[in-house]
């Protein structure tokens, strides 16, 4: 099918370039869908991050490159993107447990890591709550944090944290468009610079009309379709959202990933329930 195409492309795309620098924009692109949900769709179908399995990809061939090749292991390590050898021998042995130079030697134990292949696959008849949503353009409000994508599980929990420590919250709140649909708090993951590797921007934010308070930014969305998901119980059952649209429902959907800000929209607690608010285009 037309997503699994898409995806093995974006995966040639990176084979093709692991001796050069490989902008995960571009292997966005050819998968149709932006840095940051690249990044996310990947980390859920593979369970591990896209630099992990890129760091493993290469420390696999430069294995194979010490057993069958008399190639320098400086020459390795510029080949594969090191500034040094011993940059390039500290991830050789973290990955391989040994060294570049033992490597050479029969009887060597390594790790290979093969090239990742995708397949669309029937799962369990398990639900998924949703509903598609018409939105005009309207705004948010909030606080926003760079997010190193590698630590994003450890660094929004933290946010969230500090937030409740200082106040936003009730800061948000009163600023609030109490008739806009999406009625919560909400955690936006904003793309930035598709060009870069690094992170993204997290907007702890409110749908809100008016100018923010100092410390606070505006986003504007433009008018776009939304699928909502609902997550029941508490606010760590977004997290499951997340890998099921990657995995079962953009799979399987007539629609695909819009290029505007996905929102995990956190209800009162008395609701039992929060969504998530993602961004589609009609396929055709």
């Amino acid at each position: 099918m037309e997503w699994v195409t898409r995806m093995t492309d974006a995966i040639g795309y990176i084979e093709e370039h692991l001796t050069e620098e490989i902008v995960y924009a571009e292997a966005a692109r050819i998968a149709g869908c932006s840095s940051y949900h690249f990044q996310r769709m990947f980390s859920y179908m593979a369970e591990v991050s896209l630099a992990e399995y890129i760091r493993r990809r290469r420390m696999t061939l430069a294995a194979f490159e010490l057993q069958n090749s008399p190639i320098k292991v400086i020459d390795l390590a510029l080949k594969y993107g090191y500034e040094s050898p011993e940059a390039f021998a500290r991830a050789f042995q973290q990955l391989h447990g040994t060294t570049p130079t033992a490597a050479r030697h029969a009887g060597t134990k390594l790790k290979a890591y093969p090239r990742i292949s995708f397949h669309f696959t029937i799962k369990g008849a398990l639900e998924m709550n949703y509903r598609i949503e018409q939105l005009g353009p309207f705004s948010i409000s909030g606080k926003k944090e760079r997010i190193d994508m590698e630590l994003a599980f450890e660094q929004v929990p933290r946010i969230w944290q500090s937030a409740q420590e200082e106040g936003l919250f009730g800061l948000l709140w009163d600023i609030r468009n109490a008739e806009h649909p999406i009625r919560g708090i909400m955690g936006v993951c904003v793309d930035g610079n598709w060009g870069k590797n690094d992170g993204f921007d997290y907007l702890l934010a409110i749908a809100s009309e008016q100018e923010p308070p100092e410390g606070l930014e505006k986003l504007e969305f433009s008018e776009a379709s939304w699928a909502v998901f609902e997550a029941l119980g508490p606010p760590e059952g977004i997290q499951d959202l997340w890998r099921r649209l990657y995995t079962e429902w953009i799979p399987a959907s007539n629609y695909e990933l819009g290029h505007l800000p996905a929102i995990e929209c956190y209800l009162p607690i008395e609701e039992g329930k929060n969504e998530l608010w993602v961004p589609v285009v009609k396929k055709g």
